[in-house]
């Protein structure tokens, strides 16, 4: 798909610049805007995951009038005045991984949080002992509008089993450092631990870095399956990740944006599927982001009259 000779200006807003799984959706949505003939503009807030900075960006671009906005939201509803303004200036709002409350997205993409936390969790909970046990979790940042249904996706696969108990809980905030904080905690506060189950990759390999530093060998999934995730399950380090894909999801959004401004139809939510990434199939996964295979549309996004685009003027 070419965007049809007009060059469109994309503005795109991520919460950090230290998670990997952001990083590669920049990189992703910067390829496939390439690709669009379309320019791309990032936004990204020095402070992990500030709502006040992101805000400040977002007043900032529209200052230079982008013809479409995507969007990760640091809050579900803090941002929610400015986005209304987004909205009646008629400028196309595509949200990826989280979705503001009240706010109507021209689409949305991302994956079954729940889903994913469920699944993930279940993997795990098989590789232990038939008797079960305890186990730990590492939750996200409070603000993220992923940490509660991962959190509750977990919950939801530890009381589904009789033999699982969760025996502790902590905040890494979706940073590494802050993930092995968070383990250090644990190991420190919870007598026993059989498992360990990481909100993401990268709170994971940190939580790795506390057990070596402990003298500790746990068995311990994470959530996003990035190339760090993926190096640390051949490593045998870390047992599993799964498959919520934030490069391909920008990717998404960015054609999503690309085709509401030449007045096509796309889907109101987009929502990718849930796979577990372990060693028996990480072969696929196993790429830096600038390597990996660009999703395409019509193999993602079932034709879904849901929503009209805007035209392209």
């Amino acid at each position: 798909m070419s965007s049809g000779g007009r060059r469109f200006r994309l503005a795109a807003f991520t919460k950090n610049r230290t998670n990997p799984a952001y990083i590669g959706a920049r990189l992703g949505a910067d390829r496939v805007a390439a690709r669009l003939g379309s320019s791309l503009t990032h936004y990204v807030p020095l402070v992990p995951d500030d709502v006040e900075e992101q805000r400040a960006l977002l007043e900032a671009a529209l200052v230079s009038c982008p013809d479409a906005i995507l969007l990760a939201p640091t809050h579900v509803t803090a941002l929610n005045d400015i986005l209304s303004r987004v909205v009646a200036e008629g400028i196309p709002l595509v949200c990826f991984i989280g979705r503001p409350a009240g706010i109507p997205c021209t689409s949305f993409v991302s994956s079954d949080d729940r889903a994913l936390a469920r699944g993930i969790a279940g993997y795990l909970f098989d590789s232990l002992d038939p008797e079960g046990g305890d186990v730990v979790t590492i939750e996200g940042h409070p603000n993220a509008m992923t940490t509660a249904p991962r959190a509750a996706g977990f919950r939801e696969a530890a009381e589904a089993r009789s033999n699982i108990r969760i025996a502790g809980s902590r905040v890494g905030d979706y940073q590494r450092d802050r993930g092995r904080a968070a383990m250090a905690e644990l190991i420190a506060a919870v007598p026993r631990i059989d498992g360990v189950l990481a909100a993401n990759d990268f709170m994971a390999l940190g939580a790795l870095e506390a057990m070596r530093e402990a003298g500790r060998r746990l068995p311990i999934v994470g959530i996003n399956a990035t190339p760090e995730g993926i190096a640390a399950i051949k490593a045998g380090e870390l047992l599993a990740s799964s498959s919520f894909d934030a490069m391909k999801i920008a990717c998404l959004a960015v054609e999503a944006a690309v085709r509401a401004l030449r007045g096509e139809r796309v889907p109101s939510e987009i929502l990718l599927p849930v796979e577990v990434v372990d060693r028996s199939n990480c072969g696929a996964w196993d790429k830096p982001y600038a390597e990996r295979p660009l999703p395409e549309w019509e193999a993602c996004v079932p034709s879904l009259p849901t929503l009209v685009g805007r035209g392209s003027g």
